[in-house]
């Protein structure tokens, strides 16, 4: 959000010089002069010219690395990756890069750029969102040292190096709220490394419990929706796939991102219940829709949540 702020000074009206003691003014008292109000916030504004508040506001500016030509859409300027293919179409894409724009060959740039105009609110309104959605991952990264934080199940957990924890050097162990470190309020996850650990060495341990964590979760989360579907699994497995989430086959198999473990539970829930309903219907059809209801009735809430977490960068 922009503020402006106008912060407006008048300074105070001399006051008359009062006479010297005992002085005798040889002249008679003029009139008094009629005394006119200090003016008021309203009369200077009134008083300066209007400025309109785009031109108060710097534009927005997007530009992809692979930027090839720019255009002024909706207030904002856009440079944007341009190509000419094998296609019937123009057609645009946002991703974290910015706009990537698609075209035949034979299509003049002129089309190209009233097409561009058409969806200038479309496309001014995706680069904003992905904008604040890599600022949200880059706000997300982890640094790899004591005292640094990472979600698990959706709360927040203080790393701790202690060569001391019960579990033994490499190992971690979670200790609550409340027998935390002096002025620590989240979790803390006590990590059996020296504190002369490297970076890489704290991220590689602090991954293997997560992933520990995640079979445990998952594995029981998947016992507890089966039934409700009417299904059976028969493999759990974990992916560190960097677009989905999960994936289910036919013969009962289901592979789940261990990057879940991040996040609530209710959006763990729908990501394998998810799943589980494949086992039902092996597409995304209507009745496929219907089986993920039946057991999650908010499940559009969660899927929605689900594109809004952003995953800590490793």
């Amino acid at each position: 959000m922009l503020q402006l702020l106008l912060d407006l000074f008048t300074g105070p009206d001399a006051a008359p010089r009062a006479p010297a003691p005992g002085a005798v003014d040889s002249k008679p008292n003029p009139a008094p002069a009629p005394v006119h109000p200090a003016p008021t916030a309203i009369d200077v504004v009134a008083t300066e010219p209007a400025i309109a508040l785009p031109d108060a506001l710097a534009p927005a500016h997007f530009a992809h690395p692979r930027a090839s030509r720019a255009i002024a859409l909706g207030g904002a300027q856009v440079a944007y990756e341009f190509k000419r293919g094998q296609r019937r179409t123009i057609g645009f894409s946002v991703g974290a890069d910015g706009l990537t724009v698609s075209a035949p060959r034979w299509t003049p740039v002129h089309e190209v750029e009233a097409a561009l105009r058409e969806k200038e609110r479309w496309i001014v309104t995706k680069l904003g969102e992905a904008r604040a959605r890599h600022q949200r991952l880059e706000a997300s990264r982890i640094d790899w040292k004591e005292g640094a934080t990472l979600p698990f199940l959706g709360e927040p957990v203080v790393l701790v190096l202690d060569p001391r924890q019960r579990h033994g050097r490499g190992g971690a162990v979670l200790v609550p709220g409340e027998a935390a470190l002096p002025g620590v309020p989240q979790m803390a996850l006590h990590v059996g490394l020296p504190h002369t650990a490297t970076p890489e060495q704290l991220r590689d341990t602090v991954q293997a419990w997560l992933m520990r964590q995640a079979r445990r979760v998952f594995t029981a989360r998947l016992d507890h929706f089966a039934p409700q579907l009417g299904v059976r699994w028969q493999k759990m497995s974990l992916s560190s796939a960097g677009t989905r989430w999960g994936s289910a086959s036919a013969d009962g198999s289901i592979r789940l991102n261990w990057r879940l473990i991040h996040f609530r539970e209710p959006i763990i829930d729908y990501v394998v219940v998810h799943e589980l309903a494949h086992l039902r219907e092996m597409n995304h059809s209507a009745r496929f829709w219907q089986h993920v209801e039946a057991v999650l009735p908010d499940y559009a809430e969660r899927r929605g949540a689900l594109k809004d977490e952003a995953v800590p960068r490793w």
